[in-house]
């Protein structure tokens, strides 16, 4: 369950970094034809499409196979691994409380996958 949890989490967390990139590249949200052309031109929106398609085929699967109490509880990781690509790649700053906060999400699903 780990490996496919863990890639649609990647899928979804790389989605809104790919969407956070379009929406960086184009005007002021708005109503207007331009608005929407202007995003549905840009290759990261998509992309991040294809990202959320990828990640909602392999949710699909993943809620047919496994326990929905456990398998909701490992879609927390995509905090974990959204924060660390926002740092990566938009070189945002993170406080240590939030750090410590992806410590105990990643603590709390390695519990939650215990037998």
């Amino acid at each position: 369950m780990i490996p496919i949890s863990l890639l649609q989490c990647v899928l979804l967390s790389v989605g809104q970094v790919l969407l956070k990139f379009a929406l960086q590249r184009i005007p002021p949200f708005g109503w207007t034809r331009e608005f929407w052309l202007s995003l549905i031109c840009q290759w990261q929106f998509l992309t991040c499409g294809v990202c959320f398609f990828a990640s909602s085929m392999l949710w699909i699967y993943i809620l047919k196979i496994f326990p929905l109490g456990i398998a909701y509880q490992m879609l927390s990781l995509c905090y974990v691994i959204t924060m660390v690509l926002s740092v990566l790649v938009f070189h945002e700053s993170v406080p240590l409380h939030r750090w410590i906060g992806c410590l105990l999400i990643m603590g709390g699903c390695i519990l939650i996958l215990k037998p």
